[in-house]
């Protein structure tokens, strides 16, 4: 059995590339069933996201895995096989492996250490199993994959820190009020920045969220991914102090939030804390606003800091996660190579035991008439013998199995006992 990846990712091709090789789930199950339908093809995955379209093959040892997937690819994407294969890549058996470990355990997702790669791959894994393209080979092999991203994700911090700004920002406010349950939030312009904020935010307890923005449209528009209310732009200002966290994401020339408008609104809470993210460029708030008590202010470039600084710890993780991975690669091959020659062993048991029913057969005449008694003493004395003789090459058909060598040891068992010929 021959194990590979194929496929393209974010480094290896640009996102139009990756978009016209992109498969639906529908897209996903007709292929596999093509992939399923070529001869020495066994077993098979599609894992395909935003960032990566992966081929996952089990197959026979005569079988181009590549050359499998370039053609797939070509009948069911509608793409030339040349222009393809110059993005393609691919990792065949132990190279193979230790790919499908870093991709579950995300140290090969262009965000490192995000935790959605491992969701995707579990989708990929069912709806390959929903329609029969998967058994034991790749069974055990993807439930492995599973148990080492949740070992790197129990024993290092890889994940414990926001690597977007969006996150930072949660992050930020998490550490100024403690828990976010009940937060009220208003956002000032309608950026994408703004609303990936908005929607960790959301997901993290916050009650409300306002919208203002200088276009109506946008402004109903977001506020409808959150179910929030608008307020009118010219009314933001006075609508400050009944929120405790401000996005501000508005393309206004100027500083539309001011220090001393900072101060009346700060005046009119009593002093409760209010945090203000300001993602504008140029920026919407003016800087002398964090000099003001109880007042927390973060603008692009403090969260880049903070982005920065948790993925620098990110990548001190990651070494610690490579060793983890490498370990598993290595204890995932000893176990398929002891499991290769499972079969051999049993064939060599087999032809034993052919071979001693034929012996006894042959000379049951001789013996005469035996008593059960006496019968049963020939059955035991003949089975201890052969399972002696085979006690030897078995043991050390196993522990051979998994040496760099041990082919060589294999190959001579095979040739002295016959077997497969």
């Amino acid at each position: 059995m021959k194990f590979s990846i194929t496929g393209v990712n974010h480094r290896s091709a640009p996102v139009e590339v990756r978009e016209r090789l992109a498969f639906d789930e529908r897209g996903i199950a007709d292929a596999l069933g093509l992939l399923k339908s070529r001869p020495g093809i066994c077993e098979g995955m599609i894992l395909s996201t935003c960032n990566r379209v992966e081929v996952v093959l089990a197959c026979d040892e005569s079988v181009n895995g590549e050359k499998a997937v370039e053609t797939m690819l070509a009948e069911t994407r509608s793409v030339d096989p040349e222009w393809v294969r110059r993005y393609l890549y691919q990792y065949q058996d132990r190279d193979a492996i230790r790919h499908l470990f870093r991709v579950a355990s995300s140290l090969d997702s262009m965000v490192l250490g995000e935790p959605q790669i491992l969701g995707q791959l579990k989708t990929a894994y069912s709806l390959a199993k929903d329609v029969g393209a998967i058994s034991s080979f790749l069974d055990a092999l993807l439930t492995r994959a599973f148990s080492v991203a949740k070992r790197v994700r129990t024993e290092t911090e890889i994940g414990a820190n926001a690597v977007s700004v969006s996150y930072a920002a949660v992050e930020l406010a998490r550490e100024i009020f403690g828990s976010l349950t009940g937060k009220k939030v208003l956002l000032i312009g309608a950026g994408k920045m703004s609303e990936a904020a908005a929607r960790h935010l959301k997901r993290c307890g916050v009650s409300s969220i306002f919208v203002t923005n200088r276009t109506q449209s946008r402004a109903e528009e977001m506020a409808r991914l959150f179910n929030g209310k608008i307020v009118e732009y010219d009314r933001c200002l006075a609508s400050m102090r009944d929120v405790d966290i401000v996005i501000t994401s508005s393309g206004a020339p100027h500083y539309i939030l001011t220090a001393a408008d900072m101060r009346k609104i700060i005046a009119a809470r009593k002093n409760e804390p209010m945090f203000l993210i300001d993602i504008a460029v140029p920026r919407n708030i003016e800087p002398t606003v964090n000099q003001i008590d109880n007042v927390f202010l973060y603008d692009i470039d403090d969260l880049q800091k903070v982005v920065d600084g948790n993925m620098q710890v990110r990548q001190k993780e990651a070494e610690e996660a490579e060793e983890i991975v490498a370990e598993e690669v290595e204890r995932m091959v000893t176990r398929m190579k002891t499991r290769d020659v499972v079969p051999m062993i049993v064939s060599l048991q087999e032809g034993l035991e052919t071979m001693r029913q034929a012996e006894l057969a042959r000379y049951h005449g001789r013996l005469g008439m035996l008593t059960r008694e006496q019968e049963e003493a020939v059955e035991q004395l003949t089975r201890s013998i052969v399972n002696k003789i085979a006690h030897g090459p078995i043991s050390e058909l196993r522990k051979q199995a998994s040496q760099p060598e041990g082919h060589h040891f294999v190959a001579a068992i095979r040739k002295v006992f016959r077997l497969g010929d």
